[in-house]
């Protein structure tokens, strides 16, 4: 059974990727000056003051949130086709330390997100998107306390002093979504 849930999880991942396709596939080919994409964070490339708010105990029904306040670095790897992200932020739930690998895919024109916490020490699986519109969306699938979830981080209110990081569970193959991550960085 358990085989089952995993494998239908999986073809409604696939779903919602091959949903986004079309949409990608129609803003590379109709525009010849379109970017290819390796420049996205770009716009992160830096120092920012981070606020981070962070849900205790997803899709438990739990409404308990903590807060933190911090530091993101953002470095350019392989110019510009791959940053690192180191996050430090503190605050009354402790001391969160993590790095996220950003790597370009120029064949497919999209980013794999791979996030480490100083915690776990692995990198979790990643999430794999692409912008569109000024916003980015990534998705994947992982366990969360032994059950098959999807993941969705999404990246928006991109200006030159600030964005906003969201991250989202859904436990029932993307019908709904729980935010349990959000993070404000902005740069004085």
């Amino acid at each position: 059974m358990n085989a089952s849930k995993n494998l239908r999880a999986g073809l409604v991942l696939l779903g919602l990727l091959a949903a986004m396709l079309p949409a990608f596939a129609q803003d590379s080919s109709s525009s010849a000056s379109r970017l290819d994409g390796q420049h996205d964070f770009d716009f992160e490339i830096g120092t920012w003051k981070t606020h981070l708010k962070r849900r205790l105990r997803p899709l438990t029904g739990s409404t308990t949130w903590v807060e933190y306040e911090g530091t993101t670095v953002v470095r350019k790897v392989w110019n510009g086709r791959a940053n690192l992200v180191e996050l430090e932020v503190d605050g009354p739930a402790g001391h969160i330390q993590a790095l996220s690998l950003r790597l370009y895919n120029p064949e497919t024109r999209q980013w794999s997100l791979n996030f480490a916490s100083s915690a776990g020490g692995t990198m979790s699986p990643p999430t794999v998107g692409a912008f569109r519109n000024g916003r980015g969306e990534f998705f994947d699938e992982e366990t969360l306390d032994g059950r098959p979830i999807l993941v969705r981080f999404v990246i928006s209110d991109i200006t030159a002093k600030s964005c906003r990081f969201e991250q989202a569970f859904s436990a029932d193959g993307g019908k709904t979504w729980e935010v349990n991550w959000i993070a404000i960085d902005t740069k004085e």
